[in-house]
Parts: C-alpha cells; structure tokens; sequence
C-alpha cells in the first residue's frame, strides 16, 4: 500500500517555504549580518515570489499525482479534479461574511492536509487564497505572503497523527487555535518595516533604521499586541468551533475519496493446499 502521507515534492515545499520565511524574516536577520541601516523596498521580490510559488504548486501537483497514480490516465485526472474542486468550494466561502479576523476558509485548509498529507495541504492553502483573491478582488502585494502563509496552515496540518475519536479532534482544535494567532503574526511580518516610513525615531511599534535584533523583536511584539490580536483571537475561536462542529463528517468524506482515488500494486494471494485426510479415518 502506498503511504500517503509522504510524497516526493515535499523537498520542493520546503525549499519554498525557506526561501519565504527569508522574504518575512529579512528585518529581524539584518541586525544578524551587520545591515541594521538597509532594508529592502517592495520592488522585485513579491514577483519572485509569486512566481516561485507557481512554479513549485505546478511541481508539486505533478509529483503528487505520479505518486498517487500509475500514469496520467483517469486517477491523475480524479486527483487534479479532486484539488480544484475543494479549493473552489474553499475559496468560495471566502464570500461569506466573517466577524473580524475569523474566516471559515482554514477549516478545509486544516482537515484537507490533515487528510491527504503535507504536500496535498501547501496546495489547497496557497490556490485556496489565489483563486479567492480572484473572487473577492484581494489582489495585491499581499498575495504572495498569504498563499505561502495559508501554504504553511495546511503543510503543518499534513504533519499531525491520525488517533481517531475525539482526542483527534481536541488536537485539531489545539492546532487551529495556535494557528489563528500564528497566521496573523506572519502576515503582519510583510507591510510591519514599512508601516511608517521614513521615521526616524523609536516609537515602540515601527521598525527604525539601526534597531538591533532585540530591539527589533521587541517593538514587533508590541505592534503584533496593539494591531491585531484582537483579530487573532476571533479567528482561532472561530477555528475552533468549525472544527468541533464540523471535523469528524468532513474527516470521514475526505478519507473515503482519498481511498477511492488512490492505486494500490496488485497483490497475488497464494491459494492454501487443502488438509490430507486422516489415515485410517473413513471418508464416507
């Protein structure tokens, strides 16, 4: 039986996500480096990194589907089918309207890549936010850091253990909660070096040319306080409810189309001999 939870692009997710917490993290690594005086403007890197993510979701659904499947033949097809059907359903409740930070899209992003493994759940994340950015008309220079950020949600996913009943969904629910407040803590990372330009002065909440990595870890907290985890807490509330409504009948449906679109080698079951009559024993 093939293992599904382990697929071969998860080299290229993760080369991915490095090269990402990179364009996050820059502010904090300069100080590291001895560049507290530069930072880097919004020029080339969010096309880059956009067109890295492309890139690798092409590459990962490719390798996905040779694992899963023979060849390129109606299972490929079902798998591909399978990927854009959740992501459209998913971006689609993008449409419904959610109280402050929580959003109903990461239930599908958590249980689909807690379902189909770490590869399967970077895609339904990071297509779920581009497709949904369509619809909603949430294009920007954002983008790129939200697909690589819901990304991230359902690769992590990918990585708990199955332990059925209710103790998997308490996890679930523990991991969705962290996850409200991690995903926006991330996203803050992209616009906070250039929330107030040109300042030149520390103010205890804006980057400032010079800042050591300290000083610099320091002011984000304060910023992260202040702006948004208020926001943070209705979403990982939010997570948490979906979840404890929702987790066990998606789990069960996603589980049985998972079985059903995978192949399994043909396996020859040798035919037992039949038992010798007893000696002396009458058969008749």
């Amino acid at each position: 039986m093939i293992d599904q939870r382990r697929f071969p692009g998860s080299l290229v997710v993760l080369v991915i996500s490095a090269i990402g917490a990179l364009a996050f993290l820059y502010p904090f690594l300069l100080p590291l480096i001895g560049q507290e005086e530069r930072l880097m403007g919004r020029g080339m890197e969010v096309p880059i990194l956009f067109g890295l993510l492309a890139f690798a979701c092409l590459i990962v659904i490719l390798l996905d589907v040779q694992s899963r499947t023979t060849g390129a033949g109606p299972g490929a097809a079902r798998i591909v089918a399978l990927l854009a059907v959740l992501v459209a359903f998913d971006a689609a409740l993008r449409l419904i309207p959610s109280m402050l930070g929580a959003s109903p899209i990461f239930l599908l992003i958590i249980l689909v890549g807690f379902a189909y493994g770490p590869d399967f759940g970077f895609l339904m994340g990071a297509l779920t936010l581009l497709v949904s950015a369509f619809i909603t008309g949430g294009l920007g220079p954002w983008l790129a850091f939200q697909m690589l950020t819901a990304g991230w949600v359902g690769m992590t996913a990918g990585w708990l253990p199955r332990l059925g009943g209710w103790r998997e969904v308490a996890m679930l629910c523990g991991f969705g909660a962290v996850w409200g407040f991690l995903f926006g803590a991330i996203m803050n990372l992209w616009s906070w070096p250039y929330a107030a330009p040109g300042l030149q002065q520390p103010t205890g909440l804006y980057w400032v040319p010079g800042m050591s990595a300290l000083e610099t870890l320091r002011t984000y907290g304060q910023f992260y306080l202040v702006t948004s985890l208020g926001y943070d807490l209705f979403r990982a509330v939010g997570n948490v409810l979906l979840i404890l409504v929702l987790a066990r009948p998606v789990l069960r449906l996603l589980d049985r189309y998972r079985d059903r679109f995978t192949w399994y080698p043909w396996t020859e079951m040798e035919s037992e001999p039949a038992p010798a009559p007893e000696v002396g024993r009458s058969t008749a």
